[in-house]
């Protein structure tokens, strides 16, 4: 046993502090340190501080985040969400458990340079099943692909020590255009960031003078990398999915070189690559995409950008572009024309209700915070975005951090906060790094910290970090968090605009909620209202994801009926399966039938329909989806993430998953259909918070809608092949030796015969779908 040195841990009790509110970013510090939490280090902070070893270990087991045993010098995250779920991540899941050679019960292979770990959400849906090593992640993963990405890590990071490091935001100055490139998560996943650092050698090696200009989400996550050339006459040019070799050509098309030998020089050097590599000369032209082209039109014309204002142009932690977009205006309107009732009827006014959970109207939760009396009160950001399916969060703070930080401190003046936190979740660290790049430009130039641009308001804010749990999501479990506590709900009444924060009256909205409040000054109340419907104002940012051709971040007015954002913005449902069903609200809403897409997207109308909004995950379903396996993936999900502190949600979702796993299993019997229901009502009407409240939704909603599926069940079938305890391959008359399928059996459960059929030995067969997918002439059968 080697001797751990507990320097490091004076070091973080210094730079953090001793208080027990500190516990969770003490740990998390100490975890970044020795890759777990040692028990001597444990030891150390109980010896050095006022916290004691019941807070820790209360604490350290909650929370997903901590470990208690050494890992691997690198940690390989699978994403878990909705969209990765319908697409297979499970079957990734377990090739790379055999790719490793990772032993049964052990999360980490023998060498110790891997461990894997399954995560609720990485916030990439549009990528799914995503993949993230250390801080780089990759998108569409497949069994077949793991090897390659396993291997592409491990030679970019000696390469350029890629392995924990990300992107940054270089820029080169000039007068002849912008060249802007998206470097959010999304697009770094689908290959931007080796686009971005080609960019930035051509410019160098083409002696361009043109700035390269990092900006946010352009929303069109099925098209990036995307590359924006902005003339400075105001002409634009897009290209789509391009990769990093064709940077050179794109430039040279749009920028002249004054030294005539480069010029030339690069041309001959294309030419010659082309000849030795045999390959025909492609135009760069072939990635060229126009507004008006139809797919693109689609996606875009009926979308409003209010949250998602200026996007694809703006820079994430840009001040003087901020500013010279229109940003501050709002709060120099604020501090200098308007008083805080003023500014909290103006809310009320336009109709903005929370964009997430309930849909609370903002204004009366501002105003409730603002009557009550007390000399400190908080406000918080909850960036706790924890719904499988769901990026929405992640993308607004990636992209417009200052944007978020206007609208805090907006709400902040005006019910009287001057302290305040912005709780994000750990997983997202490239949101985390930006908020905490924009605290810093907002403190270094006034719009924080002591005399607010001179109206003698102070406000200062600071970054919590989440550490790995879906029920702080709920307010009153986020706050405790904040306090270095348990993430459990707390009962209510008193409302935490009364009693929140360390006792204190505090106010909580979510990412998207600060991001329109800036707009609303701005542009008025009654603008916003006229969009929408009568009950549902303004606009709403959507994840568009799973099986649907176009997947994205898209911004709509409330009311859009569920067809036009999966036919029309969407394209449909990709690779010409059959829509089925809309999955929405995450884990706390329901699944929406095709045949009621007519549907409106506001509150009233998908709770009538046994949903709800949430934070605006959206995920569709084709016919190849189970039903009873989606009910059972969410209950799987609210059973691991309930708090335990109340009997209903504890053990309902723990008896309702078992009945479910039996119908998945084929074993249910006709007595269980009718428990799950009785169980999923009683659940809902008796459980502490949000969580146990919703959590019969999806349950309930497929129990409707999908009735067949779980008679079929109960009989033991799966019409969709998707329950691998209820489903068998085979291979048909079809098949003409090729090989391809006993080559990529991950267990040898096909023996190579060349030129003859192939057998599937059942008894071998994990069901993992290679087979079926590699096979030229669709011989694999289902059953």
């Amino acid at each position: 046993m080697s001797v751990i040195d507990l320097k490091p841990v004076d070091q973080i009790l210094d730079q953090i502090g001793r208080e027990p509110h500190k516990l969770i970013p003490i740990l998390q510090a100490v975890q970044t340190q020795y890759g777990y939490l040692p028990q001597e280090a444990l030891e150390s902070i109980c010896g050095r501080t006022t916290i004691t070893p019941s807070q820790i270990m209360g604490v350290s087991t909650f929370y997903s985040q901590f470990r208690f045993k050494p890992v691997g010098q690198h940690i390989v995250r699978l994403c878990n969400g909705t969209a990765c779920h319908v697409k297979g991540a499970e079957k990734v899941y377990q090739s790379l458990r055999r790719v490793l050679a990772i032993p049964e019960g052990d999360d980490t292979d023998p060498q110790g340079v891997f461990t894997v770990e399954k995560v609720a959400c990485l916030g990439c849906c549009t990528l799914a099943p995503a993949v993230q090593i250390d801080e780089i992640t990759y998108g569409h993963q497949t069994p077949e692909s793991v090897e390659r990405m396993l291997s592409d890590f491990m030679n970019a990071s000696k390469k350029t020590g890629r392995g924990r490091k990300g992107i940054g935001l270089t820029q080169f100055a000039g007068q002849d255009g912008e060249i802007r490139i998206g470097l959010g998560s999304c697009c770094q996943a689908r290959g931007s960031g080796l686009l971005h650092q080609s960019l930035l050698q051509s410019v160098e090696d083409l002696k361009i003078r043109a700035t390269i200009k990092s900006v946010g989400c352009v929303g069109m996550c099925h098209q990036t990398p995307l590359v924006e050339i902005v003339k400075p006459d105001g002409r634009s040019f897009l290209y789509a999915q391009v990769e990093p070799k064709d940077a050179r050509g794109i430039l040279e098309r749009h920028f002249e070189q004054d030294d005539l030998i480069i010029r030339w020089g690069h041309k001959a050097a294309n030419w010659l690559d082309s000849l030795i590599e045999a390959r025909p000369h492609e135009p760069v032209t072939r990635y060229s995409i126009d507004v008006r082209d139809k797919p693109v039109k689609a996606f875009l014309d009926k979308q409003i950008n209010i949250a998602t204002e200026h996007c694809g142009n703006i820079s994430p932690v840009d001040l003087s572009e901020y500013l010279h977009k229109g940003g501050f205006n709002a709060l120099k309107k604020c501090l200098t024309g308007m008083d805080p009732d003023q500014v909290i009827e103006f809310i009320r006014e336009s109709g903005l209700r929370g964009r997430g959970g309930a849909g609370f109207l903002t204004g009366q939760k501002w105003r409730l915070v603002q009557l009550t009396k007390d000399d400190l009160k908080y406000i918080v950001c909850n960036g706790d975005e924890g719904d499988p399916g769901a990026f929405m969060d992640r993308m607004l703070l990636e992209s417009y951090p200052l944007r978020v930080l206007e609208g805090m401190i907006i709400a902040a003046w005006a019910v009287g906060a001057h302290q305040g936190y912005l709780y994000i979740r750990a997983e997202y660290p490239l949101a985390v790094k930006r908020v905490r790049e924009a605290l810093a430009v907002c403190y270094e130039h006034g719009y924080l910290g002591k005399d607010i641009l001179g109206s003698g308001f102070d406000l200062d804010l600071q970054i919590m970090e989440g550490a790995g749990a879906f029920v702080c999501g709920e307010e009153t479990a986020l706050l405790a968090s904040i306090e270095g506590q348990r993430g459990m709900p707390r009962f209510r009444p008193p409302y935490p605009a009364e009693k929140g924060l360390f006792g204190k009256p505090t106010l909580v909205n979510n990412v998207e909620t600060f991001c329109t409040v800036s707009w609303i000054i701005r542009q008025g109340a009654e603008a916003f209202g006229r969009l929408g419907t009568s009950s549902s104002a303004g606009a709403k940012v959507f994840a568009l994801a799973g099986k649907v051709a176009r997947g994205g971040l898209i911004e709509v007015p409330m009311g859009i009926t569920i067809k036009e954002i999966v036919e029309e913005i969407g394209g449909g449902v990709a690779d010409g399966r059959t829509f089925k069903a809309v999955q929405i609200g995450g884990p706390s809403g329901g699944c929406i039938p095709a045949s009621m897409s007519h549907l409106g997207v506001d509150y009233e109308e998908l709770a009538h329909a046994g949903a709800i909004m949430g934070s605006g995950g959206l995920v569709v379903l084709d016919d190849t989806d189970c039903m009873v396996d989606i009910a059972r993936y969410f209950l799987e999900f609210t059973q691991d993430q309930s708090c335990g502190k109340c009997t209903p949600c504890r053990i309902g979702t723990r008896r309702m998953l078992e009945i479910l796993e039996r119908l998945c299993q084929g074993t249910a019997s006709r007595s269980d259909l009718d428990e799950l229901k009785e169980l999923a009502i009683s659940i809902k009407r008796s459980s502490l918070c949000g969580l146990g409240q919703t959590a019969p939704n999806p349950v309930l909603s497929t129990l409707e809608f999908f009735g067949d599926e779980y008679e079929a069940h109960l009989e033991g079938r799966c019409p969709a092949g998707k329950c691998t305890a209820l489903i068998t391959y085979s291979i048909n008359d079809r098949c003409i030796g090729c090989t391809l399928c006993a080559q990529h059996c991950p267990v040898n459960a096909i023996k190579m015969k060349p030129y003859e059929r192939h057998i599937i030995d059942i008894r071998t067969c994990i069901r993992c779908g290679g087979c079926k997918t590699i096979c030229p002439v669709d011989a694999v059968e289902v059953k």
